[in-house]
C-alpha cells in the first residue's frame, strides 16, 4: 500500500470518529460541545424535495439562496435553538425527545490539499434519525448529508452541512432536533 493511500485510510478512519462522537453528542444532549464542533462561519441547510419527472431532476431539490429551504442556519440560530431548547420550556421538546443517530456509507469526497496534510474535506455519508417522544410519537428521517469539515487549531470543526430527506413531505410534527 502506498504512503499516500495509507494516509487515506487513515483519515477516512479519523473523519469516521469524528462523525460518530458528533452522533453521540446529539443523542445524549451535549449540545453546548456539539457546538463547538461548528466552525463560526458554519453554514447548516437542508433543501425542500420536490416530486419531479424522471427527466427533471434538476428541479428536484429547492436551490440554494433563492428557493426555500426547511433549514438555512449559521451558527448563531443554531445556538439559539440550543439556548431554547435548554430553557426546558421548549413546547416541542418538553418532555424531551429520544433519539437515536446512525451513520453509515461515510465516503470522502475530496482532500484538500492532501490525505497527508488535509485542511479541509468533503464528506458524504447516509443517515437514519430515529425519535421517539411522549409515549406514542415515532419519527424515522432518512436521507443523505453532505459536510465539509475544515481543521482548525488541529480540530475537526463542521463547517458546512447539507442534508437532504429522502421524503417530500415531513411527517414529524416538528424538526427541533438536529441531524
Amino acid at each position: 500500500m502506498t504512503d499516500d493511500r495509507i494516509a487515506r485510510v487513515l483519515l477516512k478512519q479519523e473523519i469516521e470518529e469524528f462523525l460518530y462522537r458528533e452522533a453521540d453528542l446529539l443523542d445524549e444532549r451535549r449540545y453546548d460541545e456539539w457546538l463547538a464542533l461548528l466552525a463560526e462561519d458554519a453554514r447548516y441547510w437542508m433543501p425542500m424535495r420536490r416530486n419531479v419527472k424522471v427527466d427533471d431532476r434538476e428541479r428536484e431539490f429547492t436551490r440554494e439562496g433563492r428557493d426555500i429551504s426547511w433549514f438555512d442556519e449559521g451558527k448563531e440560530t443554531l445556538t439559539r435553538r440550543v439556548r431554547q431548547i435548554q430553557t426546558g420550556i421548549h413546547w416541542a421538546e418538553e418532555p424531551v425527545s429520544r433519539i437515536s443517530h446512525l451513520l453509515s456509507n461515510i465516503q470522502l469526497l475530496e482532500v484538500n490539499p492532501s490525505p497527508a496534510e488535509p485542511a479541509e474535506v468533503s464528506v458524504r455519508c447516509r443517515f437514519l434519525v430515529y425519535r421517539n417522544r411522549v409515549e406514542t410519537e415515532t419519527d424515522f428521517l432518512v436521507g443523505k448529508r453532505e459536510d465539509l469539515l475544515r481543521r482548525i487549531d488541529g480540530h475537526w470543526r463542521i463547517a458546512r452541512r447539507k442534508i437532504l430527506l429522502d421524503q417530500n413531505v415531513l411527517l414529524s410534527k416538528n424538526l427541533t432536533f438536529f441531524f
